[in-house]
């Protein structure tokens, strides 16, 4: 028998259309890095990728890590205090309930620890929250709402300016958080997909790599991926860069809520 002879059709390329947007792989990008790496496969880094061949992950950077955060917290705490103490009189005299307040958040390894925070709402914020549902501008299981209703007027100044956080010191300085790292979520690790539970592998922090790329901003996923990012990169230069764009942020007030 003769060999059966199949026509091939010659492959036609399909014509190249231009997305009107690129997918954010960094949050942090702009749209026109976004569209450089698309099109050229250039190595466009964001700043907090610049030092990955600096990655500390040994023993060493760790011991470093946690003596930077004792010696900062005992530099600190005799300044913070008084400051403190003296924010604590506006919130009694501002609403009824405690002026500091225990909350419950999740630290590495998915372990519950009480985190210490200066109260910015009314006390009974948390029933209120099924009320205001309806106004949540962030997907689940992240709450946020722009001018929260909940809020106090002594709470709103305290949000501003990240006074509230001042507490938070105390537990650096106890080892349940650290400087920097990713910010703990008042939500149990049950609730994290799987890939959510990267961010477990290391201490909450006082400030994170999303502080710094936008705030309350930054939704949940983007937070997640930010969190992984400062993972895989983390340093004590990273670090430092975090700590010194947090007071920018802090005194720009961008994305305080």
């Amino acid at each position: 028998m003769g060999a059966i002879s199949i026509p091939v059709q010659p492959l036609r390329r399909a014509p190249h259309r231009v997305p009107k947007a690129i997918p954010a792989i960094y949050p942090s990008w702009t749209e026109a890095e976004r569209r450089i790496r698309y099109f050229t496969k250039a190595r466009i880094r964001p700043w907090y990728e610049s030092n990955a061949n600096n990655r500390a992950t040994s023993r060493s950077y760790e011991w470093c890590k946690r003596a930077i955060d004792i010696v900062v917290s005992l530099t600190v705490l005799p300044f913070a205090l008084p400051v403190i103490a003296l924010c604590m009189i506006c919130v009694k005299l501002d609403s009824d309930g405690p002026a500091l307040m225990r909350q419950h958040r999740t630290g590495k390894g998915g372990r519950r620890f009480a985190m210490l925070k200066l109260r910015t709402m009314v006390k009974n914020a948390h029933e209120l929250r099924e009320k205001y549902a309806h106004l949540n501008e962030c997907s689940y299981p992240d709450f946020k709402i722009t001018n929260d209703p909940r809020m106090t007027r002594c709470g709103r100044i305290l949000r501003k300016l990240s006074l509230d956080e001042l507490p938070q010191l105390l537990n650096v300085l106890k080892g349940d958080m650290t400087l920097v790292g990713p910010r703990p979520t008042s939500f149990g690790p049950e609730t994290y997909r799987l890939w959510h539970t990267a961010r477990l592998e290391v201490k909450p922090g006082l400030t994170g790599l999303w502080q710094v790329s936008g705030r309350a901003d930054v939704d949940f996923d983007d937070r997640l991926r930010l969190d992984i990012a400062y993972i895989r990169n983390r340093g004590l230069w990273l670090d430092t860069q975090i700590m010194l764009r947090t007071v920018g942020a802090v005194l720009s007030r961008k994305g305080a809520h």
